[in-house]
């Protein structure tokens, strides 16, 4: 009889090793290539020869090594069915002369990769699309109901990319050193728009999508590897860290949406804690600041408090001015006017909200965070428009049944 759990097992760590392996692989393929469709299509046969070898020989030492073997031949077999080699006779050449060894002495392209994929000729959309496909390992499945797509649609979508990327000449490196600073901002606001979305689903049934998360933070893990003294790359990470490691206690086992204040604290990721700690440390030790090293600083904060009541207010609010300074924009604004709430009283957190009302009118959580301080002045009628109107605009499932519940409390007050 076959052992149907070893074959289980053995399945998982072969899944395991090709999304560990998948980013690093396609990146050097694409930089001997030149091409991302031939590089994506010769992996991809790798993966499905690996799939079937490896389920009886078991993972290689170095299955990278492998993968870029196999897939190197795979390269040559369609080069040569499709007669590439009588126009580009120089890459097949090489590619059947060169031995690619996948070990430590070989430079690493991912880099050069997520700078190609997060190229600002690129739409974001196609930017974070190509960005989970390429790094990430998402398959197009995957990645169309990330983006709540067709799989044609977003097969479409990635072949457009490649395909802008082939015909505009978009280089295949790291930028040179006047372009960075931008570049790389680029870069963290798609890995960070990644998570955002795995964090709180803009659409569906339920508040997270861990997939998402899991993704977003492994791609950010890469880049602080790869950039060491990129202070934002760091602070981006421990952000995303700290908030994630609240995530078993943002849901009731009943699927009821838990906010901040009433979460129970045991159930926070410790080790997600400390490491997102460490990683903030290192960054503020790079002497860089940036947005984001703030937005993990007041994670921190709220992960320091035992109790909701312990939170150091005061401290956020002051961040939240520094941040509102770097990056002025709507969100911040609503948080910043919700830690001075906390601070100096509901009516002064009301009057910033209401400074806000003509800018943030089609932004829900402005709405959500007014009528959570109306609620909380007894402020009723006013608290049950605002309810409504959040109601009107929030399209995840979870987060419409919390609002629906608070609306309905105050509702029944009036009575």
């Amino acid at each position: 009889m076959r052992n149907i759990g070893h074959e289980m097992s053995a399945t998982t760590k072969i899944e395991k090793t090709f999304r560990e392996e998948h980013g690093r692989v396609l990146a050097a393929l694409i930089g001997q290539l030149g091409d991302f469709e031939l590089a994506e299509d010769a992996l991809q046969d790798a993966l499905v020869n690996a799939l079937e070898r490896w389920q009886m020989d078991g993972v290689p030492r170095n299955p990278g090594a492998w993968l870029m073997t196999v897939a190197k031949r795979r390269a040559i077999d369609r080069l040569r069915h499709s007669k590439f080699e009588e126009h580009n006779p120089t890459i097949l050449e090489s590619l059947k002369q060169e031995e690619l060894e996948m070990d430590d002495s070989l430079p690493d392209d991912r880099l050069k990769l997520m700078f190609t994929c997060c190229h600002p000729a690129l739409a974001l959309e196609a930017q974070v699309a190509l960005t989970m496909h390429t790094l990430g390992g998402l398959s197009t499945p995957e990645v169309a109901r990330a983006f709540l797509v067709s799989e044609p649609t977003m097969a479409q979508l990635l072949a457009r990319a490649r395909k802008k990327i082939r015909d505009t000449g978009i280089p295949y490196r790291v930028p040179p050193a006047d372009l960075l600073p931008e570049r790389l901002d680029a870069l963290l606001a798609v890995i960070y728009l990644i998570f955002n979305e795995g964090y709180v689903a803009t659409s569906g049934d339920s508040l997270t999508r861990q997939e998402l998360c899991r993704e977003a933070i492994r791609l950010c893990d890469i880049l602080v590897d790869l950039l060491p003294q990129e202070a934002e790359a760091r602070g981006l990470l421990a952000l995303m860290l700290l908030h994630d490691s609240r995530r078993e206690a943002r849901v009731t086992p009943t699927g009821e949406l838990v906010l901040l204040e009433d979460q129970d604290r045991t159930l926070w990721d410790s080790a997600k804690i400390q490491k997102g700690m460490a990683v903030l440390d290192e960054a503020i030790a790079l002497r860089s600041p940036g947005p984001y090293q703030v937005q993990a600083a007041i994670s921190a904060l709220h992960t320091e408090a035992s109790t909701a009541t312990e939170t150091d207010w005061n401290q956020i609010a002051l961040l939240y001015d520094t941040l509102a300074k770097m990056t002025p924009s709507i969100v911040v604004a609503v948080n910043r006017a919700v830690a001075i709430a906390m601070v100096r009283g509901m009516q002064e957190g009301l009057k910033m909200l209401l400074q806000l009302e003509d800018q943030a009118e089609s932004f829900y959580p402005y709405h959500a965070a007014r009528a959570d301080l109306l609620r909380r002045t007894n402020q009723r009628e006013a608290a049950a428009d605002a309810y409504r109107r959040a109601l009107e605009l929030c399209n995840n499932k979870m987060e419409r049944a919390y609002l629906q519940h608070r609306l309905d409390e105050m509702l029944n007050l009036i009575q």
